[in-house]
């Protein structure tokens, strides 16, 4: 799809795509776009509206936060689960394509 990672930045606009990754990122771009669309007022409104007030327990969301014991035994996880890095990294991505290719066969666009 040409995306370009950037790291460290949980929303990634380019052009007329805005891109995120992971859970709350994905909320946080929800409000970035609405904020966008009809101004930061009304995505604050909306952000009030779903009560989205982040309090993580932990700090360890990234591995430039997370301790190398952590980042060891995440990578530990990923292997029993069968992904290499490349490969973890690719599942978004794969996510991605399938969920388009699928709107554009509903649409007829295929």
């Amino acid at each position: 799809m040409g995306a370009k990672p950037r790291r460290g930045e949980r929303i990634v606009p380019a052009g007329k795509v805005a891109t995120a990754a992971g859970v709350s990122s994905g909320i946080d771009l929800g409000l970035w776009l609405a904020g966008q669309i009809a101004g930061r007022e009304r995505a604050e409104t909306i952000q009030l509206y779903i009560e989205y007030d982040p309090q993580p327990p932990f700090d360890a969301g990234h591995p430039s936060k997370a301790s190398r014991a952590v980042v060891g035994d995440a990578r530990t996880l990923g292997r029993r689960i069968g992904l290499n890095s490349s490969e973890a990294r690719a599942v978004p991505k794969i996510a991605w394509r399938r969920t388009v290719e699928s709107f554009r066969k509903r649409k007829g666009l295929s």
